[in-house]
């Protein structure tokens, strides 16, 4: 077994000094090489290799020629393909549908992906190499296994399985998945007969499913109906939706023209012991050294580390659920205290460590007693008042006291958002303990919106919710010398938000004078609730007709966010006109904008 490489291979030439003729796998993505844990490639690179097989890495190839994809000449065991850390359509073009003039996943920012990145690398793959088995993964593969709207042609597309001639998908965090098939593909079994891998998707031909349908599959309604019919598309969603839990989940099919998709349950989580063993794999914290410009996304997160995986709060615009799953993967804290350490012997680290969380940074340590052996609930969303989650953040607090005992470090961030309704059921002093030591001017928390019918639809909690933590932050900053702040992220334009929602949202700002730097207007992306609800204009769990501003009107809802704004002024007022609210516009303390 060859030792862990300073970087993995990106040419035959850094394959043959470390004595590889032929790669086992290569790996092709549409981001730069980045050795970082928080990149795909690098992640899934270092745990092959810990595995025993070597790992070639195309980054960025020119789709428009061969030279690339023929550089590491053809993998013994298979090509694996992803589009990167963002799906390609949300990283090449803007919620307008403008093109973006820059990528920070690309060396110097510049843009080097095409659209539909997984689709056009494996089509060329395919192309050169006909018999080698191609392994679909990575966020845009993962939230595009089902046939889902595409908001950036404004249509149902297919599965990504039926528009790419791979053998496999894998979807969620895929460690454990890849592993497993290269040690079944080395060991001779062949690719099409993967079907039983969890955390995977396959195709099946549709004859065999009309004649020897499994029936442990749940049948979805196909893509031709959920193409054509918006109900079926969002009884479709609701029906995978319920089984993306890796302990009840069932494996779910969802017929296409040429073919039938299936999804296995997905993975199950990773113990303490295994996400220790990833994390603390010898990642060098840069970008490969045939770059000769900095990859802009490294530098945010270069010193930062990753605490857990998953994601219990189940906003409906979020796909997490779909993804990372609602169980919490914890590290132990001894590792992390080892993986900061190493981070302070490296060239560059000046004692502060950028973030320690995961998608939401105060679910570390948080546990809920039926997942081990019954998964997350398919009834109900987990939420503060469920006896059975325990919500206090001792293992979190104690995490950061250990971690401010590192010798060289001298600060810690927590740099991730979180949910401020589980710091009001803590019982450990955790606001007080990140107050004091680990966040500078501002604390990020996400209350999206005030007013009730939208909060709910976001699966958000509500407004008294948030008033009840801005009042203890306050009474937490009575006690400091230095005043901090809440910097709040709202969101416009999300479906069931009207007119006179977002009035609300504008004089609770003006009414709590807080800062809206932090506003994003609903984009519609693969597997939200959120996104089903816009293609459809149904809650897909009740099939209730919801209200979707679109056009002229997300304008007008993104612009009372921006009230205060001259240039906004006159969609304001369009509004105000619109939510019969005349008496926000003209002089006086409480008023929106002077005049329309």
């Amino acid at each position: 077994m060859i030792p862990q490489p300073a970087f993995l291979p990106m040419s035959l030439k850094e394959g043959r000094k470390l004595g590889i003729e032929r790669f086992d796998v290569i790996l092709v993505s549409g981001d730069a090489y980045v050795d970082h844990p928080s990149f795909g490639t690098a992640i899934i690179g270092r745990v092959l290799w810990d595995a025993g097989f070597s790992v070639g890495i195309i980054a960025q190839p020119d789709w428009k020629n061969t030279t690339d994809f023929l550089a590491l000449g053809e993998p013994r065991l298979f090509f694996g393909v992803s589009s990167g850390n963002v799906d390609s359509m949300v990283n090449n073009l803007t919620p307008g549908l403008k093109r973006r003039s820059d990528d920070v996943y690309s060396p110097g920012g510049i843009p080097k992906r095409p659209d539909r990145a997984t689709i056009v690398y494996t089509n060329n793959i395919h192309e050169l190499f006909p018999g080698v088995p191609i392994i679909l993964g990575g966020i845009e593969a993962s939230l595009r296994r089902f046939a889902h709207y595409d908001y950036w042609q404004d249509k149902v597309r297919q599965s990504i399985l039926a528009d790419a001639p791979a053998e496999l998908l894998v979807f969620g965090m895929g460690e454990r998945q890849v592993v497993e098939i290269a040690q079944r593909l080395s060991a001779g079994e062949p690719a099409g007969l993967l079907r039983d891998i969890h955390g995977t998707a396959f195709t099946m031909e549709v004859a065999q499913w009309r004649c020897n349908r499994p029936q442990s599959i749940i049948e979805i309604p196909s893509f031709g109906e959920v193409s054509q019919d918006k109900r079926a598309y969002a009884r479709a969603f609701a029906l995978h939706y319920h089984e993306q839990d890796p302990v009840e989940g069932a494996p779910v099919g969802q017929p296409h023209p040429k073919t039938v998709v299936i999804q296995n349950p997905p993975a199950h989580p990773l113990k303490t012991p295994d996400l220790d063993h990833i994390y603390e794999l010898p990642f060098s914290r840069k970008a490969h050294p045939s770059y000769s410009r900095p990859v802009p996304a490294l530098d945010p997160v270069r010193f930062s580390v990753t605490s857990h995986r998953g994601c219990f709060g189940g906003c409906s615009f979020c796909a997490l659920t779909h993804h990372q799953g609602r169980i919490i993967q914890n590290r132990s804290i001894g590792s992390i205290i080892r993986e900061v350490t190493r981070m302070t012997k490296m060239a560059g680290f000046k004692g502060i460590v950028q973030d320690v969380g995961g998608p939401t940074a105060n679910m570390y340590g948080l546990i809920c007693d039926r997942w081990e052996g019954s998964g997350a609930c398919r009834d109900r969303r987990c939420s503060t008042s469920c006896r059975t989650l325990h919500t206090s953040h001792r293992f979190q607090c104690e995490l950061l006291q250990a971690l401010r005992q590192v010798p060289s470090v001298r600060k810690i961030f927590i740099s991730s958002g979180i949910r401020y309704d589980l710091v009001l059921a803590d019982d450990s002093g955790y606001l007080d303990l990140i107050c004091e030591h680990h966040i500078s001017g501002h604390l990020k928390v996400a209350p999206e919106h005030v007013t009730k019918n939208v909060t709910d639809l976001m699966n958000k909690p509500g407004r008294e919710v948030f008033d009840r933590f801005r009042e203890l932050f306050a009474e937490q900053q009575q006690k400091k010398k230095s005043r901090q702040y809440l910097l709040p992220y709202f969101m416009s334009g999300h479906p069931g938000c009207t007119v006179a929602d977002m009035v609300e949202l504008a004089l609770y700002i003006q009414k709590t004078r807080m800062y809206t730097e932090q506003v994003q207007d609903f984009t519609p992306t693969p597997m939200s609730v959120s996104t089903c609800m816009y293609y459809t204009g149904l809650n897909p769990f009740t099939l209730e007709p919801i209200h979707i501003p679109k056009g002229h009107e997300k304008k007008i809802q993104r612009a009372l966010m921006h009230y205060r704004e001259p240039k906004n002024h006159r969609l304001v007022a369009e509004g105000l006109r619109m939510a019969g609210r005349m008496d926000l516009i003209g002089p006086g303390p409480r008023t929106l904008v002077l005049h329309d």
